[in-house]
């Protein structure tokens, strides 16, 4: 084999494997076409929701004294049933239909999501200025 037919060869499988690594970091909910494949995606948008949620939580109750993080536990854990419920009961609409995960999931994500908001600005108002 000539020395550059071999050049190029090592360039193209060198080009290839770049691109395949590329392809691989794609978000693949971005593309997802199958239901299942949304499904998954809207769990782990839930899922991602959720630990930003825990975060942001945790912020909120290092600035607590021993009875307000009673109280926010309280009302955490009253939110979290009303998210749970609500969530079950948007998704009841698909009962017995592939999609209903997807719809349960994106609710779940979205009240985590203004939760989180809720929570950052009950922060921001704790904070001395």
């Amino acid at each position: 084999m000539k020395p550059a037919t071999l050049c190029w060869l090592i360039s193209l499988l060198v080009v290839s494997t770049a691109q395949a690594q590329r392809r691989r970091k794609i978000d693949p909910c971005a593309n997802a076409q199958s239901q299942l494949e949304m499904n998954i995606c809207a769990g782990n948008e839930y899922k991602a929701a959720d630990a930003t949620l825990n975060q942001v939580y945790k912020q909120l109750m290092a600035m607590l004294d021993d009875d307000e993080k009673l109280q926010l536990k309280e009302v955490e854990n009253t939110w979290i049933k009303y998210r749970d419920t609500n969530c079950e009961f948007v998704a009841d609409q698909y009962k017995g239909g592939s999609m209903r995960p997807m719809v349960q999931g994106y609710c779940l994500a979205d009240m985590t999501k203004r939760r989180t908001a809720e929570i950052r600005e009950q922060i921001k108002e704790r904070k001395p200025k």
